[in-house]
């Protein structure tokens, strides 16, 4: 698995992984993907403006699940008109952010909702 990538989808979305640290003889891909899959909550997708600013792009939650080496994601904000807009998906685990004194659901209602961000 020496530099390989693994890529996931959702919603037509092609996203990749890159696991360059982990990689080596022993490591397998059946062993390194669902570990990242079942450590990783969120991701915070991020780009190089034209300008040379950093800025979200989307925000997906990892719900842990994997099938076929392909790692689930759920949408939680993603960028439309130039701004990053509310999505339907949810972080998931609740209960991790809950002992930071975080209600997850309060904070993002019901994810239906599309609100506005910067």
């Amino acid at each position: 698995m020496k530099g390989s990538r693994v890529g996931r989808r959702l919603g037509g979305q092609q996203l990749a992984l890159s696991f360059r640290m982990l990689s080596g003889e022993n490591i397998s891909a059946r062993f390194v993907v669902p570990t990242v899959a079942a450590s990783v909550d969120i991701v915070a997708h991020v780009g190089v403006e034209a300008d040379g600013r950093r800025r979200v792009r989307e925000i997906v939650a990892v719900p842990g699940r994997v099938e076929a080496d392909v790692i689930e994601t759920e949408v939680i904000f993603s960028t439309s008109g130039g701004r990053l807009v509310r999505a339907q998906g949810m972080p998931p685990r609740p209960e991790r952010f809950a002992v930071a004194g975080i209600d997850v659901h309060q904070l993002l209602g019901d994810g239906r909702a599309e609100q506005g961000i910067g």
